[in-house]
């Protein structure tokens, strides 16, 4: 991962209304807790030296839980820089639905796993597919045009926020 990535990223995410925090594993959890609004709901983040155990954010997930949750917060397995995309995976913690179901998604992913481009993002979903699982790249907040007029929100989170952990 080169630094310019990082700022690719960054800049790609300004240009879609995203906000983005950089930190380093001391200082996540009171990144993670600034950006969320309560009740927040996360899953394990999986990231070296980052816990949700140390921010307001509950992680017993519960279909309760998730429907009164203000916010998600889970982990982006890849983010590509050029597009400000997250790659999302669908796994047993629930990872999926709670960057989905409520109006406010934190994602949460080390620097060293941004990427240029898709192409470079292959070997995650290779690992990912090939494990039987499923996974999918979202670029901002939930937004359709189905429905005429282009409508924010409908099927996603209104509000997104990503949280870069430097890792190196």
């Amino acid at each position: 991962m080169a630094t310019t990535d990082v700022q690719t990223f960054t800049t790609s995410l300004a240009d879609l209304d995203v906000s983005v925090s950089r930190t380093d594993a001391a200082t996540a959890p009171a990144a993670i807790d600034e950006a969320v609004v309560a009740p927040a709901i996360g899953a394990a983040l999986d990231i070296e030296g980052v816990s949700l155990a140390d921010t307001t954010v509950e992680t017993e997930l519960t279909p309760r839980g998730l429907h009164e949750a203000e916010t998600g917060v889970t982990r982006a397995d890849r983010a590509v820089a050029a597009y400000g995309s997250l790659l999302i995976r669908s796994d047993d913690g629930g990872t999926e639905p709670l960057s989905l179901y409520p109006p406010n998604h934190v994602a949460v992913l080390r620097a060293s796993d941004v990427c240029d481009d898709i192409e470079a993002s292959v070997d995650r979903l290779d690992e990912i597919f090939g494990d039987g699982g499923s996974a999918v790249f979202a670029t901002g907040a939930s937004s359709t045009g189905d429905m005429g007029a282009l409508v924010e929100g409908v099927h996603g989170p209104k509000h997104v926020h990503v949280v870069v952990v430097e890792d190196r």
